[in-house]
């Protein structure tokens, strides 16, 4: 065959899939299904190596498992809405709507290139109102269910974003899209009650045997579930009670102190007529200015002012100081805690700081404390309850249930389940991204947009200036409207909504993608979700898989869907790197997939990027290495065109018992190739390893290059090599097929190959003589040969006979398929 030419077999192979719709798929019960699932990109306007990878990956898992009989869905599209299609409008006058399906169309192309197995049929794009009609739907079916709600809070504020975010959303206290800080304000915000699916996102978490336990404990700890108690302590100088809770009801004893958040909305009672308030309203101000991370981290300094005001604690009628401190959040239990410097490390150090009183509760079961010789807290979980009333001398699992049976019983206070997770905060203060279908009424307040009137559509005459307000607000056709109750004059929510809320739902819209009557019909959703195979980075871990389950959650609860977790099996592939470090323009360490593609072909790309590393691993990239694959794709063109005419008239039912011994080497090491890169790409996802096995048996056919081989055997070899390749490398093994097995349709529609258990065994191994275990000979026997028939051979030997002469054998040592030992004295 002449050269292997990558970019006129890719460029050939592309138009006659798409113009075939080969990858086009349809419902079939015949066949069992399988939905394989990468997640879909922002259009930015270009792939990165990143993309290349997760789409490589995905890829590789629908050809495979469609080569194994599977009725494969294999979609792809686009997550459109959010913050840079809004800059790219403000810094270069173009319209969001164009500068994002610019890049789509781009970003289309490009994964074309890459030879990906998309049903492009099926294609979403987040931003097309086809699309957030439903997505608009959606809100509106979790607002009838009391799932939505709108209230003033204290929200993450960017502003370099000009927009809230999600405490999801904000990593090491900056904006999770453009690193800035973010701080807090007070603003109206839609929420969605994703706290209410608090406790079964936690217990099902178990039933993700398929994912990654890294994933799943990175999900347990964000959703924080604690149990404990929440009690009353009276302040008669407030005229009020405060709500604290604690985890730990066995140190109650010992409380000191009451730490409020500086939100708590006891601090503005507490400064009418203080003589502190100047002082407490100054903290409180720099405290909210904080961030998140600073206020809990371990490594930040505690402050607090104390108030002058005191509350009383319920068990002994004890006061206890109240104090504003910067370590208490607002939204964590009820933003009260519970000081207990003797049995509490951060309340050690604040009461040592600003000399509150410290008593002990708590002490070991053999010895007693004492507070003069103390230098820490006593933190063990074990041990006894000291100047604790009735409950001193029990151990602290006793008391912690009497302590809490007593708050009950006098009324105080009740067992509680606390979770750290928050309502998901879902309002944005930006244009591009789905319009919240609600209308406000003077006289009817919130209404939904009737269902007959969706989508709301995004107006084109705003202003795209920051600040509080959404864009949306300067548009005036979009923001006067009717009341579809009364008929009154009315004004439409400008806030859009969380992108997060788009990709919450899109691997539902695949499975039915052109419905106009409802997001999708059950019976398609039901057939082909959910997802059995999501690929996507582990950064997402709590925002979009978190977010995706509660969705599904959801549906599954209102009666859409039949299952109630979307993704089966989750692979979070790990990053593509150079020079040590995640490819970024800032770095000038970019590799662009386009170039790769032009010098040496998507199939080198997509190889090298399977072959460098497992896949969840980071892989660095490496010029040689790509050089490699393209290297190994000749190899296989050239040897396979070498023994083009006994591929052709060789025969698939040839007799192998008369295949010479080194044939019949060659066809073990295909069908050992066989079963591992089987068991490679099924069980374990070791690509890496499957490809490596691949380029083994490439190498023990190129061992034939200059000798006969038969042509049956040729044929073998070469059918089941195109076939292993093809989910790696699709053009060229296209190419390959067509070229030596013309007539029988695609590579990627043939049935994945099977190995021959028999053909797998060795005929005859070598294993080694030691005579007091130096080694003396090697001999060559039957790979079945037992223990006594390995000593058998061995003692028979001229060789054994000669070294064991006159001497005395103590004992003979065999190991199967290894050695022979014997032991001699004299």
């Amino acid at each position: 065959m002449e050269r292997y030419s990558p970019q006129d077999i890719e460029a050939k192979w592309q138009k006659k899939w798409e113009e075939g719709k080969v990858y086009k798929t349809e419902a079939d019960p015949d066949r069992p299904k399988y939905y394989a699932l990468e997640m879909f990109p922002y259009p930015s306007g270009n792939l990165h190596m990143g993309h290349v990878r997760n789409y490589a990956i995905g890829d590789v898992m629908a050809r495979y498992k469609t080569m194994e009989g599977f009725n494969v869905l294999h979609p792809m599209g686009f997550d459109s809405f959010g913050m840079p299609a809004e800059n790219a409008a403000i810094k270069h006058g173009v319209k969001p709507a164009d500068w994002t399906y610019s890049n789509i169309e781009n970003m289309e192309k490009q994964q074309k290139k890459l030879g990906l197995s998309y049903d492009w049929d099926r294609e979403v794009k987040t931003c097309d109102p086809s699309y957030y009609k439903w997505t608009q739907w959606l809100f509106e079916l979790f607002y009838k269910r009391g799932l939505a709600y709108k209230k003033k809070a204290s929200v993450n504020w960017c502003d370099t974003c000009g927009t809230v975010l999600a405490n999801e959303q904000v990593i090491d206290g900056k904006c999770w899209r453009c690193d800035h800080e973010v701080h807090k304000k007070d603003l109206s915000q839609w929420f969605l009650k994703i706290t209410d699916y608090a406790d079964v996102l936690l217990k099902d978490l178990d039933k993700l045997k398929g994912w990654p336990e890294r994933v799943k404990t990175m999900q347990d700890n964000w959703i924080g579930r604690s149990e404990g108690l929440e009690f009353n302590l009276e302040a008669p100088e407030l005229g009020t009670t405060i709500a604290a809770y604690t985890t730990r009801p066995d140190t109650v004893y010992g409380i000191t102190f009451l730490a409020l958040a500086a939100e708590h909305p006891l601090v503005d009672k507490i400064c009418e007529n203080n003589p502190k308030a100047e002082e407490i309203q100054a903290f409180v101000k720099r405290t909210r200015n904080q961030s998140e991370i600073e206020r809990t981290s371990s490594e930040s300094e505690k402050e607090g002012i104390f108030t002058g005001a005191y509350c009383i604690n319920p068990f002994n009628g004890k006061k206890v100081q109240i104090w504003v401190t910067n370590y208490v959040l607002a939204d964590y239990g009820t933003g009260a805690v519970i000081g207990v410097p003797s049995e509490d490390s951060r309340d050690w150090m604040f009461a040592t700081k600003y000399d509150i009183p410290k008593i002990i509760t708590l002490q070991p079961r053999d010895h007693e404390l004492k507070l003069e010789e103390m230098t820490e807290a006593y933190t063990d979980k074990d041990g006894v309850l000291v100047n604790s009333a009735e409950f001193t001398g029990m151990d602290i699992k006793a008391a912690m249930k009497g302590i809490m049976d007593k708050a009950e019983k006098e009324g105080f206070g009740k067992r509680r389940v606390n979770f750290r997770l928050r309502d998901w905060l879902i309002s944005r203060q930006r244009y591009w991204g789905a319009p919240i279908p609600v209308i406000n009424c003077p006289h009817c307040g919130e209404v939904l947009v009737p269902e007959k009137d969706l989508p709301v559509m995004l107006p084109e005459d705003v202003s795209f200036d920051q600040g509080s307000l959404s864009p949306l607000a300067s548009s005036e056709s979009f923001v006067h409207c009717k009341c579809p109750k009364c008929g009154a004059d009315a004004t439409r929510e400008t806030d859009t909504m969380d992108t997060f809320i788009c990709s919450s739902w899109y691997y539902l819209r695949y499975t039915d993608p052109h419905n106009d009557k409802e997001p999708f019909a059950k019976d398609k959703v039901n057939y082909w979700a959910p997802v059995d195979q999501y690929i996507g980075g582990i950064e997402h871990a709590i925002l979009h898989l978190l977010y995706s389950r509660f969705f599904t959650k959801v549906l599954h609860d209102a009666g859409l869907v039949d299952f109630d977790e979307p993704f089966t099996n989750l692979l979070t592939q790990g990053m593509v790197l150079k020079d040590g470090s995640k490819m970024s323009k800032s770095k000038g360490n970019v590799v662009s997939p386009e170039e790769i593609i032009a010098k040496y072909g998507a199939d080198t790309a997509r190889l090298f990027i399977l072959f460098a590393a497992p896949v969840d691993r980071d892989l660095e990239w490496s010029d040689q290495g790509v050089e490699g694959s393209y290297r190994f794709l000749n190899r296989v063109w050239r040897i396979l065109g070498h023994f083009e005419e006994a591929i052709k008239s060789g025969k698939a039912d040839y007799d192998t018992s008369k295949l010479t011994k080194e044939e019949k080497d060659l066809r073990r090491i295909l069908h050992v190739t066989i079963r591992k890169v089987t068991e490679d790409v099924r069980d374990r996802f070791m690509f890496n390893t499957a490809v490596s096995s691949i380029m083994e048996l490439v190498n023990a056919l190129y061992a034939f290059q200059d000798k006969d081989l038969k042509a049956g055997l040729a044929r073998e070899v070469a059918e089941n090599l195109i076939k292993l390749l093809a989910p790696f490398a699709p053009h060229i093994t296209e190419e390959l097929w067509s070229r030596l097995f013309a007539g029988q349709g695609s590579v990627h529609q043939q049935k994945w190959p099977t190995y021959d258990e028999a053909a797998t065994k060795l005929a005859e191994i070598e294993i080694v003589l030691q005579i007091n275990g130096k080694v003396r000979d090697k001999i060559t026997i039957p790979a079945d040969t037992d223990r006594a028939g390995m000593q058998e051979i061995a003692m028979g030997l001229p060789r054994t006979q000669e070294l064991t002469a006159g001497k005395t054998i103590v004992k003979v040592i065999c190991v199967p398929k290894k050695l022979v030992n014997i032991v001699v004295k004299g």
